[in-house]
């Protein structure tokens, strides 16, 4: 990656939501950015952790035992295996950074299931 990648330019490329786009890769991390709009499915992600960080707007992730909101700047870390649901009344714009091969909907199969390693 010799340029920078302005969040912004990368968001005005698409409309869908709940679909993550691939921005940069560093090792095995990918950097997705993502629109979200309304309510998510409840899923886990069984190996690994994932961030969610919110560019702009806001989200809050509802956990078995709790609902966490973060607005713009903010950022979570959902630790593997624990079972979240995102979700936000606007639209939000996030950055999530997970490992290559993470399926967004998780140990969930829906409607919502993106391709994975589409890049923008």
């Amino acid at each position: 990656m010799e340029n920078p990648i302005n969040f912004q330019s990368k968001f005005d490329l698409f409309k869908d939501h709940w679909s993550p786009k691939v921005i940069a890769e560093m090792n095995d991390y990918q950097f997705k950015v993502v629109k979200i709009k309304g309510e998510f499915v409840w899923h886990a992600h069984e190996d690994t952790d994932e961030v969610f960080l919110v560019i702009d707007g806001s989200m809050s992730i509802e956990f078995e035992d709790r609902v966490v909101a973060l607005k713009d700047g903010e950022m979570m870390v959902v630790k593997k295996g624990e079972r979240h649901r995102p979700f936000t009344k606007e639209e939000c714009k996030v950055l999530l950074i997970e490992p290559r091969g993470v399926v967004n909907t998780g140990d969930e199969r829906s409607d919502l299931t993106a391709p994975m390693d589409v890049w923008l």
